[in-house]
């Protein structure tokens, strides 16, 4: 069978390795020149099942409103860009603000996330693909003692699902992130997730498409994607900048790009793009920076040792698709480096990035069928896009192949929000 691929992130390049491994002919159909050049190029660098949960929590609403009020604040709403869509997706993630449905989705992204997990084991095994890859876990690191408090109740929901933790105290947090002693007196402690891994996810994706090209998986670079056309109730063809492309199977992974097209053909996903920042820097000083990574609570970015960078990720700003980089985000994440990490990396040097994330309103990802009995999804996987990307593509890849999937297929797909 014939699998048309249609986005060249990290999502679509592992579906590709996995229908190409299943045996089908794939072809992934991207606009840019190259795999991962958008959201997939410079994330925050974890692969992190301990950290999937889904942003509708309880109290989220009332959080959000002090992050806002912040001086450096995790999230921004840019009240110009803000539609009737956006209202719409907002009132959808505050729907789920509530103890049941947390939980709900809670336990299918955990299912998803540790699934992935074991999928970067086993393809670690079967190839050789460097990617800055470290597998020391992540420290969530705390300022006050009202946030170690706070903690308690990620921790019930960390039992709940089965993940491993650690609580450390100050002298903890030095010992796992030894940098940290130079600035001990900015934390009273933290919560270690040994499980999780990082890595960079462009080098990491870059790698896996060109094993793809080794099983025969074609890459149809700039060819942007420009709508689906439908005839007797399936896609016939794919409308693109190079021409209409026709296949047996159609597989949707365009990130946030994936709600406009599929609305074409009344495929309603609430897929929203949330804007996000980075920062990469050349290290300078290694006994100064990371060794993993570091997760700051107060100000919810992400610092994660490459193997000569610092990656350094955070803010969410609801924005819709505008993608300008704005110089005044770039001081939420370089404030947290420079605090926890001054001397480690040389940020004049760093590279300043801004990229989609495709949230759902529950934080699931939808995967698989849709009314359409050969057009597929794969998208939807918020800040959580690398971490669950080989799972999800497994999953997809055995659906599309009519096999039976390895986890349970319950609320992962578009069908759950009918």
């Amino acid at each position: 069978m014939h699998v048309l691929i249609l986005g060249g992130g990290v999502v679509g390049t592992t579906s590709a390795w996995y229908l190409a491994k299943a045996g089908h002919e794939v072809t992934v159909v991207d606009r840019q020149v190259a795999v991962a050049l958008e959201t997939s190029y410079a994330n925050a660098g974890q692969i992190s099942p301990g950290y999937s949960a889904p942003w509708a929590a309880p109290g989220v609403p009332m959080k959000a409103i002090k992050w806002m009020m912040q001086d450096l604040a995790p999230l921004m709403i840019k009240g110009k860009e803000i539609d009737l869509n956006t209202l719409s997706w907002m009132s959808k993630m505050i729907s789920n603000c509530n103890e049941a449905d947390y939980h709900t989705n809670k336990a299918r992204m955990m299912r998803l996330a540790e699934y992935s997990r074991d999928c970067f084991k086993a393809l670690r095994e079967e190839q050789a693909i460097a990617y800055d890859q470290r597998t020391n876990g992540t420290l969530q690191v705390f300022r006050t003692e009202k946030q170690v408090a706070a903690a308690k109740k990620d921790i019930a929901v960390l039992e709940e699902c089965g993940v491993d933790y650690q609580v450390l105290d100050r002298a903890g947090c030095v010992s796992h992130e030894p940098a940290l002693g130079f600035v001990q007196d900015k934390i009273v402690g933290g919560l270690r997730l040994p499980g999780d891994e990082t890595g960079d996810c462009f080098k990491f994706t870059t790698a896996l498409a060109q094993a793809c090209k080794e099983l025969g998986v074609k890459f149809r670079m700039k060819t942007e994607v420009i709508g689906l056309n439908v005839e007797n109730g399936k896609i016939s063809s794919v409308s693109t900048s190079a021409g209409r492309l026709t296949a047996d199977a159609y597989l949707c992974a365009m990130g946030s790009y994936s709600t406009p097209l599929l609305s074409q053909i009344d495929v309603k996903v609430p897929v929203y793009p949330i804007k996000g920042y980075s920062l990469t820097l050349p290290i300078i000083d290694a006994a100064r920076a990371p060794v993993s990574t570091i997760m700051d609570e107060t100000y919810k970015v992400a610092v994660t040792r490459f193997d000569d960078r610092i990656r350094v990720g955070g803010t969410a700003e609801i924005a819709s698709y505008n993608k300008e980089l704005m110089e005044k985000r770039r001081a939420n994440v370089e404030y947290v480096v420079g605090d926890l990490f001054p001397g480690g990396g040389d940020i004049d040097q760093a590279e300043f990035w801004t990229g989609l994330r495709p949230m759902t309103p529950d934080g699931t990802p939808i995967l698989g069928e849709t009314r359409y009995d050969n057009l597929f999804l794969n998208t939807g996987h918020g800040t959580l896009g690398w971490t669950m990307s080989l799972g999800s593509a497994k999953f997809v890849a055995d659906i599309i192949s009519k096999r039976p999937t390895d986890i349970d297929p319950e609320g992962m797909s578009v069908s759950r929000y009918r």
